[in-house]
């Protein structure tokens, strides 16, 4: 058996691992690379191995760093299945064509300044119709259920709790008379996150591990401590009479907070004030959610038979498709939550709603997650005096709060009980979706409790096991 890490390898970006055996292909993930743009366009375009001779996929979750690179996939020969849990294909399917609408957009603006410079207009790495494609080829999985995916080979899918059905996926294989366990974990959850299930540690013995390794440097501070940070930045923003603007991501992160303030709401911690979702994006994906209940753990169920409604739906809460009903937002002016999308605040509808609230003392923008360098994002989060939004400088009179916590990805602690949960004839751990910084610290942890045949493999090498 052979294993090739074409992806978020030494990074934390474009999810894909190729494994070779008994004369089939099978790639775990196919997501999109993002970085710099003709580097992007590059490596996201151009596979490093045939398409057509790929058997199957099994995707780990929807994120657009695992999922993202399917429709060129597709597009490049790609003819086979691509296995994922339901609650994956529908998020999935949501998300890719939301991505082909951003390729579509992006390369329209970007072929107007090519115009004007006398340049030849380039291509979208994908579009909307492509996209679109992929839902053919996609076969629903249910969490625990063992299916042959190529001859020789079962894979079954386990929980991680990272988003809604997100999964590791185990793969039982007999090559040459040999059984060899193999194990992905794709991105691992935490505990106690609102909505989703704890993920699910190893409970077998597994011969070699390919494990994510984002936050193999640090543990995270409890998220019910990001609870009641949340709950008193808003209720001394609406004791003011401000607005609470909110930069999220569509998936996972706004359903997350939605949950949080209809908690806050009905045990009276908050009083009953308009909460918008401005993002089409984060309302298909919260219709998903709702489709899939049997996702969602014990204390949500719990919730929602105490309270007597859903736990993504309150009085007061308005989820805002049009730009119309968009832009009316800006012209109220009493207390509100508005959370809108992008989650770094680089494009879409929140831009327009910091424009319009970034100058008034009363209103607060909280930061919920982290913030690459450079964007409108960490220039908040860092609290400059002014910023640039569209192009004109504001100054930046409302207060900024953060609040951490609130990520999905496992902490240092949690990587590494995962790693030792699956100990037992452990051979190889191979780290991937980390950069070398945490990468370096989780092996060190590892090392230290016992593991130490541990690997950071670089990007394109393969291993024979």
């Amino acid at each position: 058996m052979k294993i090739t890490f074409h992806g978020a390898a030494r990074t934390v970006t474009g999810s894909q691992h190729l494994v070779e055996v008994n004369g089939s292909r099978i790639l775990l993930d196919c997501g999109l690379f993002q970085g710099r743009r003709q580097e992007s366009y590059e490596r996201n375009r151009n596979f490093r191995h045939p398409p057509s001779k790929l058997d199957a996929v099994l995707l780990s979750h929807a994120h657009i760093d695992h999922s993202g690179n399917l429709p060129n996939l597709v597009a490049s020969g790609f003819e086979g299945p691509i296995y994922a849990t339901a609650a994956t294909v529908e998020l999935a399917d949501v998300m890719l064509r939301d991505s082909g609408h951003i390729q579509e957009n992006d390369v329209a603006y970007v072929n107007k300044h090519r115009r004007r410079q006398g340049k030849p207009p380039v291509e979208p790495l994908y579009t909307q119709e492509d996209a679109a494609r992929v839902s053919g080829h996609f076969e629903k999985v249910a969490y625990n259920q063992t299916i042959e995916v190529a001859p020789g080979v079962r894979a079954t899918f386990v929980d991680a709790g990272h988003i809604l059905g997100s999964a590791a996926i185990l793969l039982d294989i007999e090559e040459k008379r040999r059984k060899v366990r193999l194990l992905f974990s794709g991105d691992i959850g935490r505990r106690n996150l609102p909505l989703l299930r704890d993920p699910v540690l190893p409970d077998h013995d597994v011969d070699y591990l390919i494990m994510e390794s984002t936050y193999g440097d640090k543990s995270h501070r409890d998220p019910e401590q990001a609870y009641v940070e949340m709950k008193d930045v808003v209720k001394r923003t609406v004791e003011r009479n401000g607005k609470v603007i909110i930069p999220a991501f569509a998936v996972g992160r706004t359903q997350e907070l939605v949950y949080n303030l209809n908690q806050m709401i009905a045990e009276g911690s908050l009083p009953h004030l308009p909460v918008f979702v401005d993002s089409p994006l984060a309302i298909n994906a919260t219709e998903v959610f709702e489709r899939h209940p049997e996702c969602l753990d014990r204390e949500t169920h719990e919730f929602v038979r105490s309270y007597r409604h859903p736990a993504l739906a309150f009085k007061g809460l308005t989820y805002t498709r049009s730009v119309d009903d968009s832009k009316a937002l800006n012209e109220r002016k009493d207390p509100m939550v508005i959370i809108s999308a992008s989650g770094m605040a680089e494009a879409g509808r929140i831009l327009h709603h910091l424009k319009n609230n970034i100058e008034d003392s009363r209103n607060t923008v909280l930061i919920v997650g982290w913030q690459a360098p450079y964007t409108l994002g960490r220039r908040l989060a860092d609290r400059e005096e002014r910023v640039r939004i569209f192009g004109v400088e504001y100054a930046r009179r409302a207060e900024v709060s953060t609040i951490g916590g609130l990520s999905a990805h496992a902490g240092q602690d949690l990587l590494a009980e995962y790693a030792l949960a699956a100990d037992g004839r452990l051979k190889r751990i191979f780290l991937v979706h980390g950069e070398e910084k945490g990468a370096a610290a989780l092996t060190g942890i590892l090392r230290q409790r016992g593991l130490d045949k541990v690997h950071y493999p670089d990007l394109h090498t393969s291993v024979e096991v």
